[in-house]
């Protein structure tokens, strides 16, 4: 496992993170899904998250990312999901019959984390380490 190392921190903050277009529409395919794959690296540029590994299929988004200490994962989804829905539907006007009210994806999403230490590690290191009282 490797870490990453900010100015002052050094962490492995990864994590799983779906979510899916409104009314599950299988809408994620040709141009807008390239469209999508563009902008989403665009942002992830910007807000230095890495995409380790992501796949867009035709009705729902998997992405795989390392994102920094300082940006929340509800904070990075609402970048994500807002840009993206905006400049996918100025672009593609014809999605606006389907998605009417200015919403392309679904509310929420999933959302996990991931890392080679479990809970039980954790409280064993920190029992270790622990004062005698």
């Amino acid at each position: 496992m490797s870490y990453t190392t900010g100015c002052h921190t050094v962490f492995h903050h990864r994590y799983h993170i779906v979510w899916v277009p409104k009314y599950r529409y299988k809408v994620l395919q040709g141009e807008i899904r390239e469209r999508i794959r563009t902008i989403i690296r665009q942002i992830c540029s910007e807000l230095g998250v890495e995409i380790i590994s992501g796949v867009l299929s035709r009705d729902h988004v998997h992405m795989f990312v390392e994102i920094p200490p300082h940006i929340a994962v509800s904070k990075f989804m609402q970048r994500v999901k807002g840009r993206t829905s905006r400049k996918i539907q100025q672009e593609f006007p014809a999605l606006r019959k389907r998605y009417w009210g200015r919403r392309f994806w679904a509310r929420g999403y999933f959302c996990t984390t991931s890392g080679n230490i479990t809970d039980d590690v954790i409280l064993q290191y920190l029992g270790q380490h622990a004062e005698p009282h």
